[in-house]
């Protein structure tokens, strides 16, 4: 976690985009493009695209540094093993300057446009956006049949524990105010689980969310280091400890929000 200071001297920016990038030389290219071109050369928004490197093997880096010459705004960090996308997310989040941060896919399953309108959402005065592939007017291509399956089941039980109508907390493409994130952290997955992990704390603590309908599509090259198998039991693991934090400490949570909007005030006796 940052300090107050800290927090507010790095927010120079409006807005932050995280995308942890794992062997994606033939995605992250275009998915820079897009975003740049869109967010910054159309619409005027003072952004930065924080790319974190996780431990790729091809030439994803060199792919970053590329576009970084045309938008110097693009920064690069780079992991050390051991690998995930928690951890690199995580990394990433330590980097971020603006006011508003969004967490995006290198494989471009995510759409620049629905990234614009997190940002004008946020811009209404809410504290999240939480996009759902699954509400009226959304879009999905491409998406395997049984991670389908799988994907709706778990939501399904995730609105049921936490008594929500919002159906696609799992999916990572999302967007928070950057003092959110420092409220609900620090952030201790390691691997997908970490979505789940921000949306439920966020939830939790009874920030302001909205839920919007996203087009998403499934990659086209590359394949994705998901592995359903290994993941459940961390799925479990995160969703279970934030039940429990729901169930028997929601009070010192929303207390603990309260607190961090408060601002401390020194008294001074008089003489």
């Amino acid at each position: 976690m940052i300090s107050h200071d800290e927090g507010v001297q790095r927010r120079n920016r409006q807005l932050s985009i995280v995308i942890p990038a794992y062997n994606e030389q033939e995605n992250i290219g275009p998915c820079l493009e897009e975003l740049m071109t869109l967010l910054v050369d159309q619409s005027g928004i003072d952004t930065e695209v924080i790319v974190v490197n996780d431990n790729s093997s091809d030439a994803t880096e060199a792919e970053v540094l590329k576009r970084r010459e045309r938008w110097p705004s693009i920064r690069l960090v780079r992991r050390q093993p051991p690998g995930g996308f928690g951890r690199a997310l995580r990394s990433g989040l330590q980097f971020v300057r603006g006011k508003v941060v969004i967490i995006y896919m290198a494989d471009r399953s995510d759409h620049p446009e629905d990234a614009l309108r997190y940002y004008e959402t946020i811009q209404e005065g809410y504290d999240c956006v939480f996009g759902s592939r699954f509400i009226r007017g959304a879009e999905v291509k491409r998406y395997p049949t049984v991670k389908l399956w799988v994907n709706r089941c778990v939501n399904k039980a995730i609105q049921w524990m936490f008594w929500t109508p919002m159906n696609d907390l799992t999916n990572a493409f999302k967007a928070y105010r950057t003092d959110v994130v420092d409220h609900c952290g620090p952030y201790r997955a390691c691997h997908f689980n970490i979505t789940l992990e921000m949306s439920l704390s966020a939830l939790i603590s009874g920030h302001r969310i909205k839920e919007i309908p996203i087009r998403w599509e499934g990659r086209t090259w590359g394949s994705t280091n998901l592995r359903m198998r290994e993941m459940g039991r961390r799925y479990l693991c995160t969703l279970l400890m934030l039940f429990f934090q729901r169930v028997l400490m929601s009070d010192d949570v929303v207390a603990e929000r309260q607190r961090h909007l408060d601002t401390a005030i020194e008294v001074i006796p008089e003489a």
